[in-house]
C-alpha cells in the first residue's frame, strides 16, 4: 500500500517538476516526512532522509523535464552552462550544511523561504524589467547561492531560479525549462554526497544507500518521468501570468504546510 502511495506522489511531483521546473522536491519532501513517520523510521534522521531521497529522484524527473523542454527549444543552454557548474559546488556545501542543523529548523525555514518565494512571485510584475542578467561569473555565484540553499532543503533549486530568472526580462517558460536543466546538478551532487554522508549510519532503516531510501525512490520515479514529460507540455500551452500565478500560489501553501506541520 504504502508503495500505491509513493508511485502516486511521484505522478504528482513529476507533473509539477514539468510545469514549474522545480524538481517537484517541494510535494515530495513534506510527503516522505509525513510518510517516513508514519512507517515509524527514527525522528531524527525522517528529514534528511527525505531531502536525500527527493534529490535522487530529482534526477530523474530533471531528465523527463528537459527532454519536453528542449523539444520547444525554450532551454536557455548559454545560462544553464555557467549556473549549472555554480550549482553543483553550491549543493555539495549545501548537503553538509543541511547535516549540521537541526531537523526542525531546517523544515521550519523551507517553509519561511516556500512563503518568501511566492509572495516574491505575486509581486514580481511590479518590478519585471528592472534588471538584467549578469555575466559569466555573476550566473556562476548566483547558482552556487541557489544550488546552496536547494540542498538545504532537497529541492531541484526552481523554486529560487525561476524566479531570479523572471524577474531578469526572461520569460517564464523559458525560465522553468531553464531551471529544469539546472535543477540536475543539484540533484547529481545533492544525491551522491547524501548518499556518502549517510553511509553506514545504524539508525537508517534496510534499503537505504546512505539517506536515500531505495523503496520510496522506486515508487516516485516509476510514475514521475512519464508524468514531468507531461507537465512540461502544459507548461507551455499557458500564458506566462497564468503560469507565474499558478506557481505563487503553489509555493505559497506548501510553505504553510511544512510550517504547520512543525508548529502543530
Amino acid at each position: 500500500m504504502i508503495f500505491v502511495a509513493y508511485m502516486a506522489l511521484g505522478a504528482i511531483a513529476g507533473i509539477l517538476a514539468g510545469l514549474f521546473g522545480i524538481g517537484g522536491g517541494i510535494i515530495v519532501v513534506p510527503a516522505l516526512v509525513l510518510a517516513f513517520n508514519l512507517q515509524g523510521i527514527n525522528p531524527e534522521i525522517v528529514f534528511y532522509m527525505a531531502i536525500a531521497t527527493s534529490l535522487a529522484n530529482i534526477i530523474f524527473t530533471s531528465l523527463g523535464a528537459i527532454r519536453t523542454h528542449q523539444k520547444k527549444r525554450a532551454i536557455e543552454w548559454h545560462l544553464v552552462k555557467p549556473i549549472a557548474v555554480g550549482m553543483f559546488g553550491g549543493s555539495i556545501i549545501g548537503v553538509n550544511t543541511a547535516l549540521a542543523i537541526p531537523a526542525t529548523y531546517l523544515q521550519a525555514t523551507f517553509g519561511a523561504f516556500a512563503i518568501f518565494l511566492s509572495l516574491r512571485m505575486m509581486f514580481l510584475q511590479l518590478d519585471a524589467g528592472k534588471l538584467r542578467l549578469p555575466g559569466i561569473i555573476g550566473l556562476g555565484v548566483a547558482g552556487a547561492m541557489i544550488g546552496w540553499v536547494s540542498a538545504l532543503f532537497g529541492i531541484g533549486g526552481g523554486n529560487f531560479l525561476v524566479t531570479w530568472l523572471s524577474n531578469r526580462r526572461l520569460v517564464i517558460q523559458k525560465a522553468v525549462a531553464t531551471a529544469s536543466a539546472c535543477g540536475f546538478a543539484i540533484a547529481i551532487a545533492g544525491a551522491v554526497s547524501n548518499a556518502t554522508l549517510g553511509w553506514g549510519n545504524p539508525m537508517l532503516p534496510s534499503y537505504s544507500v546512505g539517506y536515500i531510501y531505495l523503496p520510496a525512490l522506486l515508487g516516485i520515479v516509476s510514475t514521475s518521468v512519464v508524468a514531468a514529460a507531461y507537465g512540461s507540455k502544459i507548461a507551455h500551452r499557458l500564458s506566462p501570468q497564468m503560469l507565474s500565478r499558478m506557481f505563487a500560489w503553489m509555493l505559497l501553501l506548501m510553505g504553510l504546510r511544512m510550517l504547520t506541520s512543525v508548529w502543530f
